[in-house]
């Protein structure tokens, strides 16, 4: 299970244990703002029967008043309800203690509801009661009314309300915040990021936050490279344009050179030749290569092959190349790519290697991997330019004389990569990479 159920499956059990708990404290806490006679319902009777009393008492009837007393009586209704008038006369006759009788004005402004007064029309005052330890008892053994189901219900739906808009709110925010992130996407903004706004969330969206900020970087950095891509070759191809423009008004203004105009011409479609097909190269490597057919090839052999030669080009220009291999790697594999690729680097690094200084390259195989190393005696690179250097038209040496395009290392690493390799670069002691 992942962390957003366990976070659906707590919210929501908490929140039925808070919309009880909440329940149960508010019916327990109305139940102190019910008046005392009405906690109960012994209470209740207790106050229906003084208040009946007294308003037969009020009305006159004092007969029917003792004949309602006498039957409570021979009911043995409890707690005995007992009427005293001004006098401290009890209406039936019955004696109570003089101390009891003296407390009865303090009784009358207790909130317990166990005596009640009334005026009778002819003016004669009364108290209703009942004695005060039995009727304490009462209330003491009396159990609590439940609570209208009004009052669960409306706490109920109130707590319930305010949950899931808390929970509605808690889910639904990383959701907006994707929704504005994704509508900036479609609309080109691909600067923008999403895992700011979800704060310290650790789930599956603030994992998909995440995941949109790669993607939105990966594209990011793909329109960026492909703008910078376009400029380049647009740059690359109006170069020998426009000296082959040169070439052919020399060749109208002075006719008697147009061997060398030709010849100049030749050059520049030469060159232009070599960046188009660097770039084909590019854009099919960088769009999979699928229909490309692969053969079987033994690696160490072909490095072996291309050391040789490019040992030739290296003794030519006072430099040498030390080849240290061993072993076979035979694999099905794009052979043309490949030879490229290790061409592409070696042939680089003889072309940069420092005059008498040796390039060595050295190839291990085992079962399952190859590993090619190519290192020189050259200038050496800046750290900043490491990653760089691998980037279609990236030219580490401005100087115009160098041939090339900035295509060789960026043609390597997309070979290499394109089947299941890596390629790199690093610094060596004494220059060199």
């Amino acid at each position: 299970m992942g962390r957003l159920f366990w976070k659906f499956f707590i919210a929501f059990w908490l929140a039925l244990m808070l919309t009880m708990v909440t329940v149960i404290a508010a019916a327990w806490l109305l139940r102190w703002f019910e008046p005392a006679e009405q906690r109960s319902f012994e209470a209740e009777r207790l106050g229906l029967l003084l208040r009946s009393t007294a308003s037969v008492l009020q009305d006159g009837e004092t007969g029917a008043a003792i004949a309602l007393l006498r039957d409570w009586r021979d009911r043995d209704l409890q707690p005995g309800i007992y009427v005293v008038d001004e006098r401290d006369r009890e209406l039936l006759g019955r004696s109570l203690p003089l101390v009891e009788l003296q407390a009865l004005p303090d009784r009358v402004a207790q909130p317990a509801g166990t005596l009640v007064e009334a005026q009778a029309p002819d003016g004669m005052r009364y108290r209703i009661f009942a004695r005060e330890a039995e009727a304490l008892r009462l209330l003491a053994d009396a159990k609590p009314k439940p609570p209208s189901i009004l009052v669960p219900i409306a706490v109920s739906a109130g707590g319930s309300l305010a949950i899931s808009a808390l929970l509605a709110w808690y889910f639904s925010k990383p959701i907006r915040s994707l929704r504005w992130a994704l509508h900036n996407a479609a609309e080109g903004r691909l600067d923008t990021r999403v895992q700011v706004r979800m704060g310290r969330r650790r789930d599956e969206i603030a994992d998909l936050g995440r995941d949109f900020d790669r993607m939105a970087q990966q594209l990011q950095q793909l329109v960026g490279a492909q703008q910078r891509l376009l400029h380049d070759v647009s740059h690359e191809l109006r170069s020998p344009l426009a000296r082959m423009q040169a070439a052919i008004g020399l060749a109208r203004q002075r006719p008697e050179r147009m061997a060398s105009s030709l010849e100049r011409v030749e050059r520049e479609v030469l060159r232009l030749d070599g960046l188009v097909g660097e770039l084909l190269t590019l854009a099919r490597l960088e769009a999979g290569a699928a229909d490309v057919a692969r053969e079987t090839v033994d690696l160490v052999e072909l490095v072996a092959a291309i050391a040789d030669d490019a040992q030739f080009e290296a003794r030519a220009a006072g430099r040498e190349l030390v080849l240290q291999s061993s072993g076979e790697f035979i694999a099905e594999v794009e052979g043309e790519l490949l030879y490229r690729a290790f061409e592409n680097v070696i042939r680089n690094a003889v072309k940069y290697t420092a005059p008498a200084t040796s390039v060595d390259v050295e190839v291990w195989a085992d079962a399952e991997r190859l590993r090619v190393s190519v290192a020189d005696r050259g200038p050496g690179v800046a750290a900043g330019d490491m990653a760089r250097m691998f980037e279609p038209f990236r030219r580490l040496d401005e100087n115009p004389a160098v041939a090339g395009f900035g295509l060789g290392l960026a043609i390597a690493r997309r070979a290499v990569e394109s089947h299941g390799g890596w390629i790199e670069a690093s610094a060596r002691e004494g220059a060199g990479y």
